[in-house]
C-alpha cells in the first residue's frame, strides 16, 4: 500500500529565517496529518538550518496522536542517532551527507561504507527502529543494502529528474 509522509524541512527553513516560531512546523504538520498524511519527514542537519534536533520529540508526541509515522532522516551520527532511540521513531533514514552540504546530491555506496553501517544499523534494529538508506540507483549497491541490515532504501532520484530536462527519457 503506497503511503504519503510529508517532509517540513522547507517549513522549518522558513521558521528559521525568520528568527522565530513561525511557521510553527508543529501547526503544519499537524495540517498535513488531517489532510491524510501517513506520516512526517524531518532532516535535522548539525547546522540546524531546517529542521532542528529540538522539533523530533513533539513531532514524535503529534505522530502518535494521528497514529502516523515519523522518519528522521540524516546522517548517522551519535547524536542524531540517540535522539531516534530515545523518542522511539519509526524510521531513520541514514543519508550519507557531509556536515556542510546544502542538499542531499548522492546515496550511500554501500560496499565503500560497511563497516560504519553495519553496526548503526543492527544498533537501531536492536532498538526497534525500522533502518532505510538513501541510495543511488545502482543495481549492484541496492542488492548490498539488506546485507548490511538496512530494511528498506530511499531512490536518489535527481537522475530520473534531470533525464526529463534533457529529454533523455523519451525514446525514439
Amino acid at each position: 500500500m503506497t503511503q504519503l509522509s510529508v517532509n517540513l524541512n522547507k517549513i522549518a527553513l522558513l521558521r528559521n529565517a525568520r528568527g522565530r516560531d513561525f511557521p510553527n512546523v508543529v501547526v503544519f504538520a499537524e495540517m498535513a496529518l488531517k489532510a491524510g498524511a501517513d506520516g512526517l519527514t524531518i532532516h535535522p542537519r548539525p547546522d540546524q538550518r531546517h529542521a532542528r534536533y529540538d522539533d523530533i520529540a513533539p513531532l514524535k508526541a503529534l505522530c502518535e496522536q494521528y497514529h502516523a509515522e515519523l522518519n528522521i532522516e540524516g546522517y548517522p551520527e551519535k547524536q542524531l542517532i540517540d535522539l531516534c532511540i530515545e523518542n522511539r521513531i519509526q524510521q531513520m533514514t541514514l543519508v550519507p551527507d557531509s556536515p556542510a552540504q546544502i542538499t542531499s546530491d548522492h546515496g550511500w555506496t554501500v560496499s565503500e561504507h560497511i563497516t560504519l553501517l553495519t553496526p548503526i544499523l543492527a544498533r537501531l534494529r536492536a532498538a526497534g527502529v525500522r533502518s532505510s538508506l538513501f541510495m543511488d540507483t545502482d543495481a549492484d549497491e541496492i542488492r548490498l543494502a539488506h546485507s548490511v541490515g538496512a530494511e528498506r532504501i530511499e531512490l536518489h532520484t535527481e537522475s530520473y529528474a534531470r533525464s526529463v530536462e534533457n529529454h533523455s527519457h523519451e525514446t525514439h
